[in-house]
This record gives C-alpha cells, sequence and structure tokens, in this order.
C-alpha cells in the first residue's frame, strides 16, 4: 500500500463526502484516507464510519466536538505519524472540492523531487481562484501579502490549506508547541517549517469556491487569523520547533 495518507477534516460535511472520498481515491487510489470529523450534528461522523466500512483505505477519527480546524490536523497528523500504517507523506485538503483531488498526484512529485512540504499555491504562476468576488480576492492576496511581509518569508501563500507534508518534516515540528486553531494554523504550521528550515515549494492550484454546503471562512475569522502573525513572528525562534 501506498506510504501516503490524504487528511480530509469535517464538520456538517454530509453533502459533500460522498463525492470528495471516492474522487480522492480515484486521484490517488494506492492512498489512505483519513476522515477527521468534530462530532458534527447532522451525521457526517455516521456517513463516515460507512464509508470506512466498505472501504478498508478509509479510516475515521472522531473528536469530541469542534475546536476549530487547526486541533483538528493536529489530531490527525499525531495520529498518523503513530500509525502502524507508516505513513510518510500526510496530505491534507478541504471537503467541499474547493482543493481539486486531481492535484494531490502534482503536491505528492513535489515531495518525491524534494520538497519537505508541498503547499497548493493561488499566488504563484499558474495558480488563481474561481468564482471568488472581487471583495474576497482583494482580502485573501492582501491578507497573504500581509502575513509574509510580516514574518520575512517568501511563500507566497501562507494562508493556503492545501498542503502535502513529509512524515519527517511534521516530525521535526514542535506540533505540541503551535497555538492556533483556526484559519491562522495554515501560516503557523507554514511558518514553522520555513523557520526549521525545511524545503517548501509551492504547486500552483486553482482554488474553486465550495461547491455544496456553506463556508466556514469569515473576515472576522481571516483577519483574526492575520493579527497573530506578530505573536507568531516573536515567540517562534529559528530552529526552535
Amino acid at each position: 500500500m501506498d506510504p501516503t495518507v490524504i487528511v480530509i477534516p469535517t464538520y456538517n460535511e454530509r453533502e459533500c463526502l460522498p463525492t470528495i472520498v471516492p474522487a480522492v481515491r480515484a486521484a490517488v487510489p494506492a492512498a489512505s484516507v483519513l476522515i477527521v470529523d468534530d462530532s458534527s450534528p447532522d451525521g457526517t461522523g455516521a456517513l463516515a464510519d460507512e464509508m470506512a466500512a466498505a472501504d478498508p483505505q478509509v479510516q475515521v477519527l472522531h473528536r469530541a466536538g469542534k475546536e476549530g480546524l487547526g486541533a483538528a490536523y493536529l489530531a490527525a497528523f499525531a495520529h498518523a505519524l503513530a500509525a502502524p500504517a507508516g505513513w510518510q507523506r500526510i496530505v491534507q485538503m478541504d471537503a467541499d472540492f474547493s482543493h481539486d483531488p486531481a492535484d494531490v498526484p502534482r503536491l505528492l512529485a513535489a515531495l518525491d523531487a524534494g520538497a519537505d512540504l508541498a503547499v497548493g499555491s493561488r499566488y504563484v504562476a499558474g495558480g488563481g481562484t474561481e468564482n471568488w468576488g472581487l471583495g474576497r480576492r482583494i482580502i485573501s492576496r492582501g491578507g497573504a501579502l500581509y502575513a509574509r511581509t510580516t514574518l520575512g518569508v517568501g511563500v507566497q501563500d501562507l494562508t493556503a490549506g492545501f498542503k502535502a507534508w513529509k512524515a519527517a518534516t511534521l516530525g521535526g515540528i514542535a506540533l505540541g508547541a503551535v497555538r492556533a486553531r483556526g484559519y491562522g494554523f495554515q501560516i503557523e504550521m507554514t511558518y514553522r517549517a520555513v523557520r526549521n528550515g525545511f524545503r517548501v515549494e509551492e504547486v500552483p492550484i486553482k482554488f474553486v469556491d465550495r461547491r455544496a454546503g456553506q463556508s466556514k471562512m469569515s473576515g472576522t475569522i481571516f483577519f483574526e487569523a492575520l493579527t497573530m502573525v506578530w505573536k507568531m513572528r516573536a515567540r517562534i525562534p529559528r530552529g526552535g520547533g
């Protein structure tokens, strides 16, 4: 079996799960899928269990409640690193098709070519967004520029949530010290990778607004994440995890 796991966090994603999991399985047939559900009230967790029962390459990690996207990923990373399957490549992606499963092999290829972290980037040549209004594009691009400038790093899309990690990279980051739990988590994880000297490569992707359900992103959440970058800059030392 491929030593790769695709981590998909869910909260009220019952509408998306029956299509995103088969799409991921089709894109990377040998990989495993780990659904991380935060006790979704709409029954996503129960549906995930049914899918896992029907497919041995699908697993489910149930969490007691909603504690933020970052907390879900941290739990998934800890699970993946300790799993007997010996997963060496760990991909994180959304359940709503804003991240195209067909792009997963390209992220994995970047790892195989020497990257320690491959970021699905909207803001490098060939990347972009679809079905976004002008206001959202300005906020997102401006926020990425602000975070990049404040932290002094060259990664163009610091807020990206579509990533492929080498297990050794996650193992080299002090995951217990990661404080961000919302969308600031994406910034902090990439920044920690950079600060620890890991090679980060941006792979251009097209980010498409979600097909179904309701977005969990808001302007308030986004700007709260950006206020955290100054704290990150002050507390995360170079080479210190």
